[in-house]
């Protein structure tokens, strides 16, 4: 389903290619089994970083490849319709971490962390969120105090995409005093690893999709953190964090689409081959109309999240567009998904076959990154004041 990308340059389409040949060898003939068992491929981390794919928009001076949006959600894209897991992996490391970091860091943050983050030598992970602060993520509670030349951390972050084997963690943490808050303008980001003494990986959840991607709490104990591990100013972590999460967000529409993708082609495949009445039920009009209307969601979703790809490259500002991409994507996800299982009948609500796990996997996208409802609120806002 690639006809709306009859516009892709050469380097664009061999990287497509490049992608497509990777996930065929390295991701498709284990992608059922790694969900059933919940398996994250560690070996995948650096395999995607020989290939680029974890430093696609970073500078070449720190190995990555320089490239555009557009080039990088292409790549994205295709790694989705073979595995959803991997690409929120592949998604979060090149959205988040590495860009706050190559915005906000000083040169020897720079140097120390993003070439090996390029290379896939080390994998990033974002932590927002926390038990009791969702939607509302100025609402934080992990508290940092000085100690000298540390801050000293405790507080629980939750639902930390990669949490389990990520080198880097780029965590928002209160900086502001318990007896004097300032909000949202009390977060500082800091940059977190493992080897921090009360570090640790806390509840692994078992969730319903995504499964191949361990989503889990990471606890801070009385963890010290050297205070040139602080990213940017202190108090600017919230702000750093709302800005960035316009990149994950294009990252969560491609991915959206790239399972959408998946579900449509593997209904149109099934429709081609399953025969009622003597007939192949591709032919039957109502299945047409069902393909029909995957293919054209699909082709707007993608359209749509290109060109604000392109007018971000361009410095335009697209906070309410790069919301309606990740709303429009996800919830055509949703939709596809569910249209794919009603093409296979009773077979598409059995494991045998890949449309139940794709249905499973496109939930979560109008759910992390900003529900849709927070999407809807963004747009509406800049609607209603005639942004």
């Amino acid at each position: 389903m690639m006809q709306d990308l009859h516009d892709l340059t050469e380097e664009q389409r061999a990287i497509m290619a490049t992608a497509r040949a990777f996930t065929d060898e390295h991701v498709r003939p284990f992608t059922a089994q790694w969900d059933r068992d919940s398996h994250f491929e560690p070996s995948l981390i650096r395999q995607l970083g020989d290939l680029g794919f974890l430093g696609m928009l970073l500078p070449t001076e720190y190995d990555g490849l320089g490239l555009d949006a557009r080039s990088y959600l292409v790549a994205l894209e295709e790694v989705a319709v073979a595995d959803a897991s991997v690409a929120v992996m592949m998604s979060v490391h090149n959205s988040l971490p590495t860009q706050m970091l190559n915005a906000f860091g000083t040169d020897a943050q720079k140097q120390r962390w993003l070439a090996p983050m390029a290379r896939g030598e080390l994998l990033g992970a974002f932590a927002l969120s926390e038990p009791d602060a969702g939607s509302d993520a100025s609402a934080v509670r992990c508290q940092a105090r000085r100690d000298g030349d540390s801050w000293v951390v405790n507080g629980t972050k939750a639902w930390v995409t990669s949490g389990t084997h990520a080198g880097v963690v780029i965590a928002m943490i209160r900086t502001d005093s318990p007896d004097a808050r300032k909000g949202s303008k009390g977060v500082s980001a800091f940059i977190l690893t493992p080897d921090l003494a009360g570090f640790s990986v806390g509840k692994k959840e078992d969730k319903m999709g995504m499964r191949a991607s361990p989503t889990v709490q990471l606890v801070f104990d009385e963890m010290r953190v050297p205070a040139d591990r602080m990213l940017g100013a202190e108090g600017m972590g919230f702000i750093y964090a709302m800005r960035s999460l316009e990149h994950g967000r294009l990252g969560i529409a491609a991915q959206a689409i790239g399972i959408a993708r998946a579900a449509f082609e593997a209904a149109r495949a099934y429709a081609n081959e399953r025969k009622q009445f003597g007939t192949p039920i591709a032919e039957f009009q109502g299945i047409q109309f069902k393909l029909a209307d995957m293919a054209t969601r699909i082709t707007a979703a993608r359209s749509m999240l290109h060109e604000v790809a392109a007018a971000k490259d361009r410095g335009v500002p697209v906070s309410a567009e790069v919301s309606m991409c990740k709303l429009f994507a996800s919830e055509t996800a949703m939709w596809v998904t569910t249209q794919a299982v009603q093409v296979f009948g009773g077979y598409g609500y059995v494991k045998d076959y890949p449309v139940e796990r794709y249905f499973r996997d496109a939930k979560v996208t109008e759910i992390y990154e900003g529900t849709s409802e927070v999407q809807r609120i963004i747009i509406g806002r800049a609607v209603s004041a005639g942004k």
